[in-house]
Parts: C-alpha cells; sequence; structure tokens
C-alpha cells in the first residue's frame, strides 16, 4: 500500500498552530468530521426529519424573536407619543408647589430646577403604591438639559411591582417666590402594561411554536417516511438480486423524480447484468456440452486403436493380413482424431475472435473450386455452378473482403457434406448471385434427402448429426457445419438452410460485397 503525504505551504509550520495535533480520540484538533460522526450513523430517514425540524424551529425563533421586538418597540413608541403628548399638555397646568397626589392617573410628574432641586413626584397616590416613582439619573438630567422632548426608560425606587419607567423630559419654565427659573419636567408612565403584553407573547409564541415544530416534526416524519418508500422497494430488490434472483425489477417511478430516474438507471443496468450472466450461462453450458461431446467423439477412436493395439500385444494378429488391415483401421481412427482435432482447433481460435485477413476475395473462383474438388470425390456426380435463378449463367466478378482461406473452407465443408450425406451419382449446384440488398449470395444445393424442420433447426449446432445416415462412419466429425457458422459469423454474414425444390437440402451463404463488387453482374432480380 502506497502513502502520500501532504506538504504543507512554505512558510507554515508543518506541525500545524497549538492544539492542532491529534486528540485523544484519535481525530485532529481541527477536523469537524469526529464530533458529527454519530449524525452520519442515524438512518437517512432520522437526519432528514431532524434537519426539518431543527430549521422549522429555528425558523420559528427567529420568527419570535423578530416579532416579540417588533411590538415591543411599537408599544414603546406608542407610550412616547402619549407621554409626548400628556407632557404638553401637563406642564402647561402643573403648579410646582401642588401636592404629589392630583393627577388621578398612572402618569408621574417630576419637576427639576436649574439648581437640580426636584419637587415631590406629582401622581395618584395608588399608582406611587404600586409602581413607585422613576428613577431620574444625573446623566439623564445632564442629557436633558437644553433639548427639547426626550424619551428614555429608567428604574423604579419603592412600589409594589417592580417595573421599569418610560419617561419624557421636556424644558419648562419654573415660577417661584424667587422669581421664574428654567427647569426641567419629567412625565413617566410605568412600563409594566407592556412588559406584560411582551411577556404574554412570549409564552404564546413559544407554546405554539412548540405545538408547530412538534406537529411539523410529526408531518415530517410521515412525508419522509412515505418519500423514501420507493428507497425501501430498491432496498428489497437489491435484498433478492443479491439472493440470486436476477430477474427481480425496481417497481417504476415517475421519470421527473430523482427516484424515478434512479429506478429507471438500476433497472437498466439490472437487465443488462441478467443478460451479461445469461450469456455467460449460455457460453458456459455450450462449452461443457461442447467438452463432452469432443471427448465422446474421441473416446471412440482411442478405444479402437487401444483395442487393436491389445489384440497385437497379446499375438492375436497371426498373420501379415490381419497386421495388415489391423495397422488400416488404426490408421483411420488417427486420422479421424486429426480431423476433429483440428476442427475442434479452427472452433477454438474462431471463438477467440482472432483476427481474420481482410483481402478482396473472388467468391466465383472459389465456388468454381469447390465444384471440382466435388467431382473429384464423385466423378458420377454432376456438379454446376450457376446463376440463383434457373436459366442465369454463372456470374463473375463476386468479390467479398476477407480470409481466403476461411471462406475457401466454407465451400469446402459444405460440397463435403454433400459428398458424405447425398447419394453417389445425385447431381449438385453451387448457384451464385447478389440480394436486392446487394450481399452476395452463394446457396450449395443438393438432391438428398433432406432434413426436416426440427432438425433444420439444430444442423449448426456441434457435432449434431441429423439422422443414422450422417454417423462417424460417413467420416464426418459433426463440426462441418458449426465451423461453416462461425467462419461466415466472423465475416459479419449469415447462413441459413432450405429445402431444395423437387427435394434436397440447400444451405444459403449471405455475405457483405467487397469494394470491387460489380453491380453489374447476375443479381436476384
Amino acid at each position: 500500500m502506497t502513502w502520500t503525504a501532504a506538504v504543507p505551504p512554505s512558510g507554515t509550520d508543518p506541525a500545524g498552530p497549538p492544539g492542532a495535533g491529534p486528540t485523544a480520540d484519535g481525530g485532529t484538533g481541527g477536523d469537524p468530521a469526529p464530533r458529527w460522526a454519530w449524525f452520519e450513523r442515524l438512518p437517512l430517514r432520522a437526519r432528514l426529519v431532524a434537519i426539518i425540524v431543527l430549521l422549522l424551529a429555528l425558523g420559528l425563533v427567529l420568527a419570535a424573536l423578530a416579532t416579540r421586538a417588533v411590538v415591543s418597540n411599537y408599544l414603546v413608541d406608542q407610550m412616547d407619543e402619549q407621554l409626548k403628548q400628556a407632557a404638553r399638555e401637563v406642564t402647561e397646568l402643573v403648579d410646582p408647589s401642588a401636592s404629589g397626589t392630583r393627577i388621578p392617573s398612572e402618569y408621574v410628574l417630576v419637576l427639576r430646577d436649574a439648581d437640580g432641586a426636584t419637587s415631590s413626584p406629582i401622581a395618584w397616590q395608588q399608582t406611587i403604591d404600586k409602581y413607585g416613582t422613576p428613577l431620574v439619573p444625573d446623566e439623564q438630567v445632564a442629557e436633558a438639559a437644553g433639548r427639547g422632548l426626550e424619551t428614555f426608560t429608567t428604574g423604579s425606587t419603592g412600589g409594589v411591582v417592580a417595573t421599569r419607567w418610560r419617561v419624557v423630559s421636556v424644558p419648562v419654565l419654573l415660577t417661584s417666590g424667587a422669581g421664574t427659573q428654567e427647569g426641567t419636567a419629567y412625565v413617566a408612565l410605568p412600563l409594566a402594561g407592556v412588559e406584560e403584553t411582551v411577556a404574554f407573547l412570549s409564552r404564546s409564541l413559544l407554546a405554539s411554536g412548540v405545538g408547530i415544530v412538534v406537529l411539523g416534526g410529526l408531518a415530517a416524519y410521515l412525508l419522509v417516511h412515505r418519500s423514501l418508500r420507493p428507497l425501501r422497494r430498491i432496498e428489497s430488490t437489491a435484498a433478492a438480486i443479491a439472493a440470486g434472483d436476477l430477474s427481480q425489477r425496481i417497481p417504476p417511478q415517475p421519470a421527473s423524480t430523482e427516484v424515478g430516474s434512479l429506478a429507471h438507471s438500476l433497472n437498466t443496468m439490472l437487465a443488462q447484468i441478467e443478460q451479461a450472466f445469461a450469456v455467460q450461462e449460455a457460453s458456459e453450458a455450450r462449452m461443457r456440452r461442447f467438452v463432452s461431446d469432443a471427448s465422446h467423439e474421441l473416446r471412440t477412436p482411442l478405444a479402437t486403436i487401444k483395442g487393436y493395439g491389445e489384440l497385437y500385444r497379446m499375438g492375436a494378429l497371426d498373420t501379415s493380413d490381419k497386421v495388415e488391415d489391423t495397422m488400416g483401421r488404426i490408421e483411420d481412427s488417427a486420422r479421424r482424431m486429426g480431423t476433429l482435432v483440428n476442427d475442434l482447433l479452427v472452433l477454438a481460435r474462431l471463438d477467440e475472435g482472432r483476427p481474420m485477413r481482410h483481402e478482396p476475395v473472388d467468391v466465383v473462383a472459389i465456388a468454381r473450386d469447390a465444384a471440382q474438388d466435388l467431382h473429384a470425390l464423385d466423378p458420377t456426380r454432376t456438379v454446376s455452378v450457376t446463376g440463383l435463378h434457373p436459366g442465369d449463367a454463372a456470374p463473375s466478378g463476386l468479390v467479398v473482403t476477407g480470409d481466403a482461406d476461411r471462406l475457401r473452407q466454407v465451400l469446402t465443408n459444405l460440397v463435403g457434406n454433400v459428398a458424405r450425406h447425398t447419394p453417389a451419382g445425385s447431381p449438385a449446384e453451387i448457384a451464385l448471385g447478389t440480394t436486392a440488398e446487394g450481399q452476395v449470395c452463394v446457396e450449395v444445393r443438393d438432391h438428398g434427402p433432406g432434413v426436416s424442420a426440427e432438425q433444420a433447426g439444430k444442423i449448426f449446432e456441434r457435432f449434431y448429426r441429423a439422422d443414422s445416415s450422417r454417423n462417424r462412419g460417413s467420416g464426418g466429425s459433426g463440426l462441418g457445419l458449426a465451423i461453416v457458422a462461425a467462419i461466415v459469423g466472423a465475416h459479419h454474414g449469415h447462413v441459413g438452410v432450405a429445402e431444395t425444390p423437387g427435394g434436397g437440402l440447400t444451405v444459403r451463404v449471405l455475405l457483405p460485397a467487397g469494394p470491387r463488387y460489380d453491380a453489374g453482374s447476375s443479381s436476384s432480380r
């Protein structure tokens, strides 16, 4: 394992600032991740509900604080307006020598002359008994000097109910026996009513906020629980797939949602995985069947060779004729094994997808060579190279791009199949032409017993033999047509079978035309 160390920027201490080293719990002082590790371990549903409740509570707290501040300021502003209005009215009527019990309201009036001497509070006695009198500090006196209407909040002295006072100061002219002098009148109202209103509002906001948070948390839980239901279905589907059921699919959801998009992507992936596993299983099944069939095919010639070898060792071959006959049989079995091994090697290379040569190949020339080979195998047989339609002459200039040796092997296997599985002397044709789609078409037609529809669907399988006439004694390995299908498929072509008119089997090979294909040659018009 390779470890990579991070290099600190120049001018910094690699050890970091004090306190940034490893902590007692193994983390680092500057890394906040460990303190949130417990939150990351919670289920997604719990985290979402917690975040929603936290945001809801935070929003309500901020809204409550803002509402409380706005209401409190509003009430105080109203009180200030009342005080200023009262100050204008009261100071015009007040007599500095009057008794302090003449104002039947919560207003309190205090007069202070220029020398700092204050009068007794002029107020309703019940107000003084209940709330006391406002305390006017010296700094407020200095600030009020020479100004107009000024309001401020101050404490209280005496009284049963502890409260603050809202005070307005206004300059007045005080008349006494010594004459007239400037002074200041302080008109005050207790803030008890405002404070009670704000406290009641705070309690109401707190109670309603708690209720809203609880109801919001419950609603958030239900909504999150419902919203995450598709994810739980995905989880159960994944568990079923993990148990081996690849056919399971996630129920479709609206494609406009994240879960719907995820479900579509997962279903596409699951379909591809299922298809890949199916292809793999089919390939493994074919390989097992192939190995089994190959072992079975090799067992017979090997047993034959072993049996004749034991006869020779036991001295049962006591004449030269028997020895010669036995050697011939051993040679035939060895030749048959060699053919089978060569065919298996060809199929293995084709299955591996090894690259083949890509060169222009004259299909007509290969077809004529194959016809001559078939005639050489059976001189009594009539073999002709014709066009696709009755009466058409053999075309020229049919060219495909591919491996000439492999394409030659295709026609060699097809004419060899005709020679082995049709009566001697029966005619055969190799028909050439093009299809309407521009593909080169090669048909090898025989007039033998043919095959049934069921057999035609399996004729290109490896080691398949249609009937008893196509047995090991005919010299075939059972791989000829399988090799034909593999070579044609490697050339991006197609091979199929059909019944020959009048009886027999026709093998049709379609190949993409090469660059030198002559469009004026014979066509399947």
